[in-house]
């Protein structure tokens, strides 16, 4: 367990105006949000009474932090209520499984089901198996995921658990269970959110831990029949309430489109959801606070703590179509609490020289600007799609993001005080930059 003594915090001057924010307001913003929505309000599950709880907790920290305009703007949803995933396989050796439901699997009966297992070794075998050769059948789909600073492997990968099980039902198959999308070795299950083509009726849907995955590969390989009993009894349920959290630090002219910075307020249940993404929240609200210790900033620094992210993006929709004045860009942070180590911009040509700033401010820092455009993640994509932002991709280290992702384990412990603060540093040096910026073109 990581020391977690909050650590002393270097503030970073904007604009030379009087004081608006006092610095010891500021100095453990980040860690007190990660650690009081992980502690106080715990597992938020889109939809459920908890993620409700994060809502009002949110909305009551904003406030005391000085935000404005503080608002809960609720939004129905359809969201998954967790029942009890149990697996074992029968033969040829008997033996438990950890595994857990993805978002919106169908159901089986209560007493579970019973099937003999067919064992994909990617998903592209699976999409090759004929039509109807899983009838009445379990499938199995395993992939070979590697950690990567960046993330990488999660796009192509993570199809596994995406699109896999739609796959699977269409081809007959009686349910399926698929290695987790994850980097781990730890005997922890990951959860997250499959979809189902347009007609195609939802079957039972788990992930076994990567251990278990291992385990079933092994047996597979032996050539004997395989059997397998599951058990997950979780439901689909239409019109859930959810909800955003939405402040603004109001800046010295209100005319300007305000720079919005994001996170989501919801989490998976398994875990307490601090590095997905109580971490984020903490991160963009702290920077945000930061950026006005020496006065205001020009522009109005608009915090949106979205919810429903991890099953659908539900909060960036709606947020997108709640608000339809103008804004000057947008940024998000949803890849946990590491270090910073690579920008990305997406400017209009006329502003290469505020892109260039940024660049040139982290680069002191060690951060590398990298290749490509930056797009902003889940909660500020519909945003940014509809008014054509300019965006600022902030990527932390996601080397053993997915060790922790949609997992028991994504708890408190694991958030790097130190690493939290670079982050929070990393933010204030960008919102200084673009919050007092007096003219940011749209990228149409």
């Amino acid at each position: 367990m990581r020391n977690l003594v909050r650590p002393a915090i270097a503030v970073l001057a904007a604009a030379p105006c009087a004081l608006s924010v006092p610095a010891k307001a500021a100095d453990s913003v980040a860690w007190d949000i990660v650690a009081g929505l992980t502690t106080e309000v715990g597992q938020r599950l889109a939809g459920s009474e908890a993620e409700s709880r994060a809502r009002d907790w949110g909305a009551e920290k904003l406030k005391a932090l000085g935000f404005r305009n503080v608002r809960i703007e609720p939004f129905p949803i359809r969201g998954y209520v967790r029942g009890i995933d149990k697996a074992r396989i029968i033969a040829p050796v008997p033996q438990a499984l950890a595994v857990t439901a993805l978002g919106y699997s169908g159901a089986t009966p209560d007493k579970g089901i019973e099937g003999e297992v067919v064992y994909f070794p990617t998903l592209a075998a699976l999409k090759a198996a004929p039509d109807g050769s899983l009838t009445g059948r379990i499938a199995f789909i395993d992939h070979a995921m590697r950690a990567a600073q960046d993330g990488s492997g999660y796009g192509p990968y993570g199809q596994v658990r995406r699109e896999g099980p739609g796959v699977a039902a269409r081809k007959g198959a009686l349910a399926v269970v698929i290695r987790s999308v994850g980097t781990d070795s730890h005997r922890n299950p990951h959860t997250g959110v499959t979809s189902w083509p347009e007609g195609v009726k939802p079957i039972p849907a788990g992930a076994v831990s990567n251990p278990d995955a291992d385990l079933i590969a092994r047996l597979a390989g032996m050539g004997k029949p395989l059997r397998l009993a599951l058990t997950l009894t979780g439901k689909t349920v239409d019109g859930l309430p959810s909800g955003n959290v939405v402040a603004d630090l109001p800046g010295r002219d209100p005319a300007l489109p305000p720079v919005l910075v994001g996170c989501h307020l919801d989490s998976w249940d398994l875990g307490t959801g601090a590095i997905d993404d109580a971490s984020g929240c903490a991160i963009v609200t702290a920077a945000a606070l930061r950026t006005q210790v020496q006065g205001q900033t020009l522009r109005t620094i608009r915090v949106l703590w979205a919810g429903s992210e991890e099953i659908g993006g539900f909060g960036g929709e709606a947020y997108a179509k709640a608000h339809a004045e103008p804004h000057a860009l947008a940024m998000e942070s949803d890849f946990g609490a590491d270090r910073v180590w690579r920008v990305q911009t997406k400017f209009a040509p006329a502003d290469k020289a505020l892109a260039d700033r940024i660049v040139a401010a982290l680069g002191v820092m060690g951060v590398v600007a990298g290749r490509g455009s930056a797009n902003g993640g889940t909660d500020v994509e519909p945003v940014i799609a509809k008014q054509k932002l300019a965006v600022v991709d902030l990527g932390q280290d996601g080397t053993h993001y997915f060790d922790l992702h949609h997992t028991p384990d994504d708890t408190l412990d694991k958030v790097d005080p130190a690493a939290l603060e670079q982050n929070v540093v990393a933010w204030t040096q960008v919102l200084a930059i673009v919050a007092n910026a007096d003219s940011i073109a749209s990228t149409e």
